[in-house]
């Protein structure tokens, strides 16, 4: 099926107008596979030629005509349709005239004129659906500035000859109001006289709804109190209706009356769940509980905790002999204080208690030490969103106490104590959160970490992204996300790229013969190596794994080294772990592991696709880099990966099965492949692969972006 001459509207607008559509392909390659065929019917065609033309003459192309210009026959049980379109010339918007705003303030009269043409921009093509939303729009005008009586007649005249559209808009702004009394309904679940107490205060809905009597009217402001109620957590679905007797009562006083209904205040969680990867495989639980009204006032509270075990070393391409297993746990509460300080400021503490290996290596030997840490973050903030707006502040310390899973705790590896404010913004436009089609979404987090706080690092890390989404069709979209994060260190790392290129030798034991001075150098270098990696893998920028780059292993996109803790100590263990660089079976793949860079960019483009209910697909190619220098964009440093990937629609989010190919020429530019990047210089390292191909396989639960 294919649409010609349409120049002005895209011929995918016109198509998706069509009763009569092309057999969908499979990945654009095969026809029915997954989708159904689309059957010809020579009567269904002809009426949508008059559908085109009504598409057509909505969109200001009032002389457009539609004919079907050939039905070719292509296979005994296939055609091709071909339709001509005549666009014509557009409808250009000419002229708006409100009336009606005669005694009306001046800043009254700019926003209405203001919202008159942004809805009918003159020397624009005419557009029905503007012209329709053009009297909500002025209204809104006027209702969002305290006259909640307004009128508005708004009517087109178009001349077809001159190609012209003149509008003329009827404003009746009544009286300005203010708001009265407000009644909140639904509280109670069997009204006043039932056997059940009502649980939800008043008192916190109305200080959240934060409209006072007697100030002037907004619809503005009924909207924003409607957000906030759903954003308690503590109602499925919340409506603010006012009060606008005909003729408006003497004093222009509006009530309005919150209807609300409830949902459950208190749940229980229970589950578990898998991971596999190419880093480790892990069994866990999940227990839950939450009280949206603890002690009441609608304080939040909630508990969560993951206790699993680790099967060392199983792993996504692994499964041979018998694992260790490695127990861990994650521990996390959350306090939320609604109308702290003023109505729509939320307070919040977020203890966690947290205890897990840490696994950076896709092919660790048999007896490679393990490290585990216990760690303690404790954030205490406040939080509040205005609109699409977002932001939170707040002060978390982080303490991560090490101790070994397996082998022996290396004396350089030291209890680190972060401690930083964090600046947390973002402004979401997006049509969906959980399946956006259309919109961007904007973010920004920024952290000083040390100096006047206290800590172990000094540092500001700041990592701002963009994602944007672009409707192709009325089931594709084309969604991209871009990120820069930044790492500027005072305390640690100063040379972190040229400790990184000399790790193989310092992570080892000195040389044979070595003097009492050259061993104290020897030793001094490594405790510092350990003392700025460790710090790294905290507070350093990596990339890879099913939400960033998915043609990598988590942590596969970051500088590379060989990490002091995580090396065998002795020289014989380095030999048997051919990580003794002065031994020729030296193996830099398993010896230098990810750790963590100063600078990082990422760049994901994807094309989603609807198949069938709560079933999609999508192709993707993803690209990023992580830096072991500050303030360095890397684009010669593409590891790009591209592939395909299917999610699920569950409960809990959509469930994601992502295949990513790394494109072996653009992983370091003026390299073959990633194993000649990392041989030219091992800081870049080399990734595992899977039977032999330099894929990498995810599951994960939600969309990557």
């Amino acid at each position: 099926m294919r649409v010609l001459d349409a120049h002005e509207l895209s011929s995918d607008e016109v198509e998706d107008k069509l009763e009569t559509q092309a057999s969908p392909k499979f990945l654009f390659l095969f026809q029915g596979v997954a989708f159904d065929y689309s059957i010809y019917d020579e009567s269904v065609l002809q009426r949508d030629m008059a559908r085109v033309e009504r598409f057509y003459r909505s969109k200001g192309f009032f002389e457009a005509h539609a004919r079907v210009a050939r039905v070719m026959q292509v296979r005994p049980d296939h055609v091709r349709i071909e339709v001509v379109v005549d666009e014509g010339r557009p409808t250009i918007n000419r002229r708006v005239i409100v009336l009606g705003l005669v005694g009306l303030p001046p800043k009254i009269v700019e926003a209405v004129r203001d919202a008159a043409r942004r809805a009918l921009p003159p020397g624009e093509r005419f557009d029905e659906q503007g012209f329709a939303n053009s009297e909500n729009a002025i209204r809104s005008a006027l209702t969002d500035r305290g006259y909640a009586w307004a009128r508005v007649d708004a009517q087109a005249e178009v001349d077809v000859g001159l190609h012209t559209a003149d509008y003329g808009i009827a404003v009746d702004a009544g009286p300005p109001a203010v708001f009265g009394p407000i009644t909140v309904e639904g509280l109670d679940p069997d009204g006043p006289n039932g056997p059940r107490r009502q649980q939800i205060p008043e008192g916190p809905i109305l200080r959240t709804i934060d409209i006072g009597p007697g100030e002037p009217y907004s619809t503005a402001r009924i909207a924003s109190a409607t957000q906030a109620l759903l954003d308690l957590g503590v109602f499925s679905a919340v409506k603010i209706v006012p009060s606008l007797p005909n003729p408006p009562p003497p004093d222009h006083v509006v009530p309005l009356t919150v209807r609300t209904e409830p949902t459950r205040l208190r749940e229980i969680t229970l589950g578990g769940g898998i991971e596999i990867d190419e880093i480790k495989t892990d069994v866990h639980g999940i227990v839950g509980w939450e009280d949206h009204n603890f002690l009441g006032g609608l304080r939040s509270f909630a508990v969560r905790f993951k206790p699993g075990v680790v099967l060392y070393p199983a792993r996504i391409d692994n499964w041979q002999g018998l694992p260790k297993f490695l127990p861990e746990e994650w521990l996390r509460t959350e306090l939320r204080q609604p109308g702290f300080i003023e109505a729509r400021t939320n307070a919040f503490v977020s203890p966690e208690f947290n205890v897990f290996p840490l696994l950076v290596e896709a092919n660790p030997p048999s007896n490679a030490p393990v490290v585990g840490y216990r760690e303690v973050r404790a954030p205490i903030g406040v939080d509040r969103t205005i609109g699409r707006l977002f932001v939170a502040l707040d002060y978390t310390f982080q303490m991560e106490d090490p101790f070994a899973y397996i082998g022996s705790l290396d004396p350089a590896v030291e209890t680190l104590f972060l401690s930083f404010p964090e600046l947390r913004a973002r402004l979401d436009f997006r049509d969906s959160p959980v399946h956006p089609h259309e919109g961007i979404y904007l973010g920004n987090t920024l952290q000083v970490a040390g100096g006047i706080f206290g800590g172990t690092a000094s540092d500001v890390r700041e990592q701002p992204e963009v994602r944007t989404y672009l409707p192709i069709s009325s089931g594709v979209t084309f969604a991209t996300r871009a990120s820069v994060g930044f790492l500027w260190p005072t305390s640690y790392g100063s040379n972190w790229n040229g400790e990184l290129e000399r790790s193989d030798i310092t992570a080892g034991p000195p040389p044979a013969g070595a003097t009492p001075v050259q061993i104290a150098g020897y030793q001094a270098a490594r405790e510092a190596l350990a003392h700025d990696s460790q710090i790294m893998y905290f507070r350093g920028f990596f990339s890879g794994g099913p939400m960033t780059n998915r043609g990598f292993p988590p942590l596969g996109v970051s500088p590379h080294g060989v990490i002091p803790f995580l090396n065998p100590a002795t020289a014989k263990r380095q030999v048997q772990f051919s990580c003794n660089p002065n031994n020729p079976s030296f193996n830099p793949s398993q010896c230098f592991l990810p750790v963590g860079g100063l600078t990082l960019w990422e760049l994901q483009n994807e094309v989603r696709f609807d198949v069938s209910g709560p079933l999609s697909i999508a192709v993707f190619c993803d690209m990023s880099d992580v830096s072991p220098y500050e303030n360095d964009i890397r684009l010669d440093h593409l590891h790009l990966s591209c592939g395909a990937g299917a999610a699920y629609d569950t409960p809990v989010g959509p469930v994601r099965f992502d295949v990513g190919y790394r494109i072996q020429p653009l992983q370091v530019l003026g390299y073959a492949n990633e194993t000649a990047a990392a041989n030219a210089d091992p800081v870049n390292g080399i990734q595992p692969t899977i039977l032999g191909l330099p894929i990498a396989i995810s599951i994960g639960i939600g969309q990557a972006y």
